[in-house]
């Protein structure tokens, strides 16, 4: 059984180009890129995540980095790094796929947040089924 696990690098500053970095060096293991929003309050959040087949073909560990929650959006002015990162995923040939999500503050603990977006990930077929 394929097991997917968030591992968080930050909120996404300067995380992510760790984030990015990630990407590049291991570009032939991306399984697909994310782009999360949640509403919160009157602006949009948006988180950042890459998930990655596994390492070798006998591993059944699944790793989905994020950077969660930190960056604004706004329609009329994109920032920085959500430029940076559609650009940096679109060079990896991997476009990053964008999901409505509630937000993390909803959840008593991150943990049922992860599983919550795991879930919706497999429901859409953006994650591979259980096994």
């Amino acid at each position: 059984m394929i097991q997917q696990r968030f591992i968080e690098l930050g909120e996404g500053y300067s995380d992510i180009y760790e984030l990015l970095e990630l990407m590049s060096t291991n570009s032939h293991r991306i399984y697909k890129s994310y782009i999360f929003s949640s509403g919160d309050g009157p602006a949009e959040r948006l988180s950042f995540a890459v998930s990655f087949s596994p390492a070798r073909a006998d591993s059944h560990y699944m790793p989905i980095y994020i950077c969660r929650e930190g960056i604004t959006y706004s329609a009329d002015k994109p920032s920085k790094r959500y430029n940076l990162f559609v650009e940096h995923a679109e060079a990896m040939n991997a476009s990053p796929i964008r999901v409505e999500v509630k937000h993390s503050s909803q959840f008593a603990e991150k943990d049922l947040f992860y599983q919550y977006i795991i879930g919706i990930l497999r429901l859409n077929h953006l994650l591979p089924p259980l096994q």
